[in-house]
């Protein structure tokens, strides 16, 4: 009999693309941080794409292993540095730092999705975008940047959406409701 595993991608994806959009709001923004950004960032953009990576693992998807996991983990991170954000040396800059090394690994995912579907490329060209966009916000205190990036995160986050429901619509209904730019 056939072990056939489900789809982990569509939760990692919901995840990390709910979360983003929320935070993204907040960066363009529309609202002060609120503990609901938090909590997502701690259990659905974090939890649940640890919980995918993992998967991920299982179905022996070395790309989805890291992505999923790699960016639970940043979630986490970032819901703990901005709880403790008054330590000392947690300055702004410094956090520009952080989100570049976080820019430069996805700049370098972004690689890894060559050869997958248009949708999935674009997630990680516009995540790459993003960090960067939000590093020069840090290094430079520009509002007007920290509102483009927070635009610009909420396409990031709105196409990972996309992609998980295409993803889930797609396998259930056994035929292309949504596309995806599938790789010929």
């Amino acid at each position: 009999m056939e072990n056939k595993l489900a789809n982990p991608a569509p939760l990692g994806l919901m995840g990390f693309g709910m979360t983003t959009v929320l935070l993204n709001i907040h960066n363009a923004g529309f609202f002060p941080m609120a503990s609901m950004i938090l909590a997502m960032g701690i259990f659905y953009g974090g939890l649940a794409q640890i919980i995918a990576g993992i998967m991920e693992f299982k179905k022996g998807n070395t790309f989805g292993v890291t992505a999923f996991t790699s960016y639970g983990l940043f979630w986490l991170t970032l819901v703990f540095i901005l709880i403790f954000k008054d330590l000392p040396g947690t300055s702004a800059e410094f956090m520009g730092w952080y989100l570049f090394m976080w820019g430069l690994f996805t700049f370098f995912m972004w690689i890894g999705t060559f050869g997958k579907n248009r949708a999935i490329q674009f997630v990680f060209l516009s995540l790459t975008i993003l960090f960067m966009l939000l590093a020069v916000r840090d290094w430079t205190g520009s509002p007007v940047i920290g509102a483009v990036a927070g635009w610009e995160g909420i396409l990031c986050g709105s196409s990972a959406i996309y992609l998980a429901m295409a993803e889930v619509l797609n396998e259930s209904l056994g035929r292309t409701v949504l596309p995806i730019g599938q790789i010929k």
